[in-house]
């Protein structure tokens, strides 16, 4: 891309969206994990990164559709840029302790009786977060940095 003013070359940017509004059914979770997956390989991110993005996403949509009280839909937002994934998931009312969910960072360890979704993704992914609104209910937040196969063609020009 070249810009008319200085006649040089502007630099690529990566934006990538999707949003999904999805039943509230176990079923829909591997619609989402296969969604952002094919986004991440289309873009060239390896597929160490895209199998970790993708287990942290199937938690949070698990635990979403099996912890809610609302038979309301769920929404997944994936945002993808040329450094990151950020992926919010949104559940309707929940009954989901928010301190709890907060408090397993990690110490619990993966074999606890409970909380492994949580313990995974906080493994998995670079930030987790669980905060919670009267209209939304749970919301599951993550970012994860991106890490590319260099012989890509959309890394390669994105360095180029």
């Amino acid at each position: 891309m070249t810009s008319r003013a200085s006649g040089k070359t502007a630099p690529m940017v990566l934006e990538v969206y999707v949003s999904l509004t999805l039943p509230r059914d176990e079923m829909t979770v591997p619609v989402a994990r296969h969604l952002c997956d094919f986004a991440l390989q289309e873009l060239g991110v390896t597929a160490q990164c895209r199998a970790d993005v993708a287990l942290a996403l199937t938690e949070a949509c698990t635990n979403v559709v099996e912890h809610s009280t609302a038979d309301c839909p769920y929404a997944v937002n994936i945002t993808l840029d040329e450094e990151q994934c950020s992926i919010r998931v949104v559940g309707g009312d929940s009954d989901v302790d928010l301190a709890e969910l907060e408090r397993r960072d990690g110490r619990d360890g993966i074999h606890a009786e409970r909380g492994r979704g949580v313990e995974l993704m906080h493994r998995l992914v670079d930030r987790v977060a669980f905060t919670s609104a009267p209209e939304d209910g749970v919301i599951v937040q993550m970012q994860k940095h991106l890490e590319f196969d260099e012989h890509h063609p959309v890394h390669r020009h994105l360095m180029s």
